[in-house]
């Protein structure tokens, strides 16, 4: 009982916090609608709800296009389910560079140059020239990788440049086995480095892989939906379907972060009293 109480203590804190938050924005939100008065070009947060709601219980008419029926769940699944897949991807990509960049001076004077440009270079861009070799419904998927590796690959790196060179020697010294020094040498050095860059990879993952979709259009994805709300002029339904996008991305980072920090408590690679994985 007295560890669960300092948790919904917690809990309670963390949930007021967000409520605040979400009341001022919400707040101000309707000032501004309020104060333009024209639904056409800034929706009230009534009317964008009243769609999302629409849109979940599937009986929104911006979901029919064509003659057909697109289920918002469906779509839903499909968007969440590439962007998966290139954080999936770049997350692994990502480390596999840190390492060989790490061990080996050529490459990282080969490589790090090409991945600062990557950062440096607008995904439109990328999404455009994509277009001509990627099929559309692949295409966010590569954009999502292409832009989260740079993400990964800096903090990781960074992360095998931190662990301590003394321990490095003692390590080589007593031979410990590369289990061990992986477990108890490399990741606790490196897991603060790789979380962070997962929580920054999450968000950029959404972005990068809902512009691929706005420009690539293609079938059923979020993307696609906020297009044609632009091409129809259905500002409420753009607003419900970008706060669609807004909380699947919070929803993901949690999720997705959390589950990494159980997994790295339970290999004994993070501690419970680490601050950066209690955040």
């Amino acid at each position: 009982m007295t560890q669960k109480k300092p948790l919904l203590k917690k809990f309670a804190l963390t949930l007021g916090k967000i409520l605040l938050a979400a009341a001022f924005w919400g707040f101000l939100w309707y000032l501004v609608a309020k104060r333009i008065g024209i639904e056409l070009i800034f929706p009230s947060p009534r009317s964008v709800f009243r769609e999302l709601w629409l849109l979940v219980t599937e009986r929104s008419e911006s979901l029919v296009r064509y003659g057909m029926q697109y289920s918002f769940w469906y779509i839903t699944l499909v968007s969440l389910l590439r962007v998966v897949w290139g954080v999936l991807i770049s997350i692994v990509l990502g480390c596999l560079l840190a390492y060989l960049t790490s061990v080996s001076r050529l490459l990282h004077t080969l490589i790090s140059p090409a991945l600062s440009a990557i950062k440096a270079t607008p995904v439109a861009s990328f999404i455009i020239l994509a277009l001509l070799w990627l099929n559309r419904s692949v295409l966010p998927i590569f954009i999502t990788a292409l832009i989260v590796v740079p993400i990964v690959w800096a903090n990781v790196s960074e992360g095998i440049r931190s662990v301590n060179g003394e321990l490095r020697e003692v390590a080589a010294v007593y031979r410990f086995p590369f289990g061990k020094r992986l477990t108890k040498l490399y990741l606790p050095s490196i897991s603060p480095y790789f979380f962070a860059a997962c929580q920054s990879a999450l968000g950029m993952a959404w972005k990068a892989s809902v512009a691929a979709e706005i420009l690539a259009v293609p079938q059923h994805s979020i993307g696609t939906e906020i297009y044609l709300s632009k091409q129809y002029m259905l500002p409420a339904t753009l607003f419900a379907w970008t706060l669609v996008v807004i909380v699947l991305s919070l929803i993901i980072e949690k999720l997705f972060v959390f589950g990494l920090k159980a997994l790295g408590r339970k290999l004994g690679v993070i501690a419970k009293g680490d601050s950066y994985a209690d955040t």
